[in-house]
This record gives C-alpha cells, structure tokens and sequence, in this order.
C-alpha cells in the first residue's frame, strides 16, 4: 500500500523564495541602470562618436554634398600639407600651448592657493575670480579688443602712465600671439582655480599642523604637502589644459584672423579656412583628422607615463 504525504504551504521567510525576490530586485535595478547608461550612450554616440567617425570618413573622399562623394585616398591630406600655412599652423598652435602652460597652468594654482590662505571675504573673491567663465567667450575677446587697442586701449594707457612706450599688440608678430595668450588666460583662470581649490580644501589640516611645529615654512609646506597632496589634480589638469590650448580657435578668428602675416593662425582657424572660407570641407576634415591623431598619442603617451611614475 502506496503512502501519499501531503506537504504543507511553504513558509514565509522560505530561503528560495527571499532569493528570488532578491534576484528580482536586482534585475530590477540593473535595468533601470542600464537604461539610464543607454541613454548616456545614445547621446555620445549621436553628438560625439558619429561626428568623429564622419570626419575620418570625409577626409577620404572629395565631396559638395550635391553630388556623390568620390573617394580620393590621401589628396586632401596632400593637399593641406602642401599649404603655405600649415607649418606656421602647427608652430603657431604648439608655441600657444606652450606659452598657456607657463601662464593658465601655474596661475590659476597660484590664485587658488592664496584663496585657500584667506580668511576673510573669500566667498566674494572665489566669485571675482570665476566672474570671467560667466561671460560668453565672444565678449570676453571683444573686451580685450578694447584693451589692445594702440591708441584708446587700457593697456597702453597703463603702459603711458608708468612712462612706457605704446605696443602694437594685435598688429605685431613680436606680440600677437602673447596677446591671445593672454585673453585665454584670463578668460579661464575660473574654472582652474576652484578646481584646484577643492583639491586643496581635501588636505587634512593636521599635515599642514605638524609641518609647523617642525619650523616648516610657506614654500616647503607647498613643496612637500600641498603638491603630493594634489598631485593627481594637478597631472590630469595639465592633460586637459594641453588638449584645450592645442585646439585654440576663438582668440585668433575674432582679435587677429590669424595675422599678422599668419603669425596667429592654429591649426583649428586653419580648419575653419578650408570648410568655410575655401569651401574645402574635405581638406578641413584631414586637418582634423591629423589634429584629433596628435591629442590621442599624446594622451596616451601621457597616461601611460603618468602609470609608471605612480607605480
């Protein structure tokens, strides 16, 4: 005689049955996740991604957007390299980059490490210092087109007040693209000093304490706190710094338009010439190209540096 025994419901607090609530919660939040990072991705692949991929394509072809595009291999290449201002382009750009360094890399660090000493009116200067970033790019450069102006200009006006002779700022290759320089420093030394400034208020004050009580003064507290401390911000400041300053474009197509006799003209204005000027959208393309080309070594070689120093 065959026995049946009857099971009971199962009990509440049943292990199977918390895993698989468990299990449906996390799937739950993976997808809304995922949803949000496909979202992400989209946008970056529509405004970002397709542009690149678009411009590598357009620098094979030879094209008017009429007719059908016709592969042309490396012509525009040959093309733009062959231009009587591709090599001042390039010298110009990476001269700009340089002398950017010297001034939006270490200023702005200066300004944030004296905004980080004071102890009075220091929400009202973080404020004055960034009030350049508010303003729209063309205005700030238009500003400065008043202040280089040689005879009306606040800056030969100071220069006459101290007993100085005039400059001719924008009109001379001596000075020119110092001038740009300059309008760039200005323009973003907001954003790079209360970047460095959050960097500098995560210190622990203690280290900054004990460096006192061993007789430590301002510059070896700087030295050997403050710069290990930002170390990391500091490295990945100057990657961007050199990215941003590597494709200057406004300073030169509304103070100088590349003059005088191409001693202003970087590689992204030149770029503009051809798509817009020239209407060689193609030939603009390959100059983008080789552009986009140059950053991505150097942020790798960069990175990889970077790597090694940290191990």
């Amino acid at each position: 005689m065959t026995t049946v025994t009857m099971r009971g419901p199962r009990h509440r607090d049943d292990p199977g049955r918390r895993r698989n609530q468990r299990r449906r919660l996390a799937v739950r939040r993976n997808v809304t996740a995922y949803g949000f990072l496909c979202g992400a991705l989209i946008c970056f692949a529509f405004f970002s991604w397709y542009p690149m991929v678009r411009e590598v394509v357009l620098s094979f072809q030879r094209t008017n957007f009429v007719d059908a595009p016709v592969w042309v291999g490396l012509e525009n290449f040959v093309t733009v390299v062959q231009d009587a201002a591709f090599g001042p382009a390039w010298k110009n750009t990476v001269a700009f980059t340089v002398l950017a360094l010297v001034l939006g890399y270490g200023v702005p660090f200066v300004a944030a490490l004296v905004l980080n000493e004071l102890r009075h009116a220091r929400a009202y200067l973080r404020l004055v210092v960034y009030l350049p970033v508010m303003l729209p790019p063309a205005v700030g450069v238009l500003l400065f087109q008043w202040f280089y102006e040689p005879e009306s200009g606040l800056f030969n006006q100071v220069l006459g007040f101290l007993h100085l002779p005039p400059l001719d700022w924008l009109n001379s290759t001596d000075t020119a693209l110092v001038s740009l320089v300059i309008v760039s420093t200005w323009m973003n030394l907001g954003s790079g000093t209360l970047i460095y400034l959050a960097a500098l208020q995560t210190i622990p004050g203690e280290l900054y304490e004990a460096a006192e009580l061993d007789g430590a003064g301002l510059f070896r507290r700087i030295r050997h706190i403050t710069i290990p401390q930002t170390k990391l911000i500091l490295l990945v400041m100057l990657l961007l710094q050199i990215v941003a300053t590597m494709q200057v474009f406004i300073e030169p197509y509304l103070l100088t338009g590349g003059g005088p006799e191409n001693s202003t003209v970087s590689v992204v204005y030149l770029m503009y010439q051809y798509a817009f000027n020239f209407g060689n959208i193609n030939g603009g393309n390959a100059l983008g190209v080789m552009l986009m080309i140059v950053l991505m070594v150097f942020s790798a070689v960069y990175l990889r540096v970077s790597r090694e120093d940290e191990s």
